[in-house]
Formats: structure tokens, C-alpha cells, sequence
């Protein structure tokens, strides 16, 4: 599925940018390993403090202190600032750059009231933003795994590829 995410990417000229907590880099890294990936991958950021979803990204620390970073306006504003953080950088349009952000509970524990599985991910584009609650089961890395696959997916689903 990756493969298709990036050739699809790369034939309707955009790029992609990712902003990661739950998944530490996996999605990133899981685009990468297909052949022509530096084409349409302009970057990533692994955002696993609250710290730096906040300073790098503009996540209000206000809406993390008060919701914690398990939380779907979170998600959103970890995928606007990331699309508008690497446009920024590359000096690309931002019409041309999507922003994917995951945050949720890996588990074993829950977070405050936020279940081990419980996810979010969001997608900022051109398009708008949507963010996608998601429900997984099964160890920490089935959950991290199954949050990129679902991820991959939506991406697909979110620019029609």
C-alpha cells in the first residue's frame, strides 16, 4: 500500500510531510522504503513530547495541558503544522503538501481516560483536514503497526488515489 501512496502522490504533484507520536517515525519510515519516496517524502518529525508538538509544530499546550495529546484537535493540529512547517522549509506551495499526524495510546496502560489502542490521525491538505478516531487491539506494536497501515489507507482515501 505504500506504493501506491507514493506513486499516487507523485502523479498528482504533491508531497508529503508527517508529524508522529504514537508511531515514532514508523509511517515515515514505512513510505521510505519504496523506491522514489525522496520524490514526494519532503520530511518528518517524531513528536513524541508534548514539549515538541507544541514549539516545532504550534499545537496549543493550553488544548494539551487541558485535553493531553491523545486527543483529535491535537492530531489536527500536529498535521497543519507539519504540512505548513516543511512548505515553509522547501519553500513549496502549501497547497501542494500534506500534513499526516498519529497521536493515541500504544499501550500497555491507558492514559488518563484515553484506552490503550485508542488513536487519531489526521490529514491536512489541500483538501481540508480531517482527523479519524480509530480503535485498535493487541500489543503495543500491533497497535503502532495497525495505525500505519490504517494511515496509508486514509491517505489513499483522503486524495482519491
Amino acid at each position: 500500500m505504500a506504493k501506491q501512496v507514493v506513486d499516487g502522490v507523485l502523479a498528482k504533484g504533491l508531497y508529503l510531510t508527517f508529524a508522529e507520536s504514537l508511531t515514532g517515525g514508523a509511517l515515515c519510515a514505512k513510505v521510505v522504503e519504496v523506491a522514489g519516496a525522496s520524490e514526494v517524502v519532503l520530511g518528518g518529525l517524531v513528536a513524541y513530547q508534548d514539549s515538541v508538538k507544541s514549539s516545532l509544530l504550534g499545537v496549543s499546550s493550553s488544548l494539551i495541558s487541558n485535553q493531553s495529546a491523545v486527543d483529535p484537535e491535537v492530531a489536527a493540529q500536529m498535521a497543519t503544522g507539519v504540512r505548513a512547517k516543511f512548505s515553509d522549509a522547501h519553500g513549496v506551495a502549501e497547497e501542494l503538501v500534506v500534513g499526516i499526524a498519529t497521536t493515541g495510546v500504544a499501550g500497555p496502560d491507558q492514559v488518563l481516560e484515553r484506552a490503550a489502542g485508542e488513536v487519531f490521525i489526521a490529514i491536512s491538505s489541500s483538501f481540508g483536514t480531517a482527523v479519524y478516531a480509530e480503535k485498535f487491539q493487541g500489543t503495543r506494536s500491533e497497535i503502532i503497526q495497525a495505525t500505519v497501515g490504517r494511515s496509508l489507507e486514509l491517505i489513499r482515501e483522503h486524495l482519491g488515489l
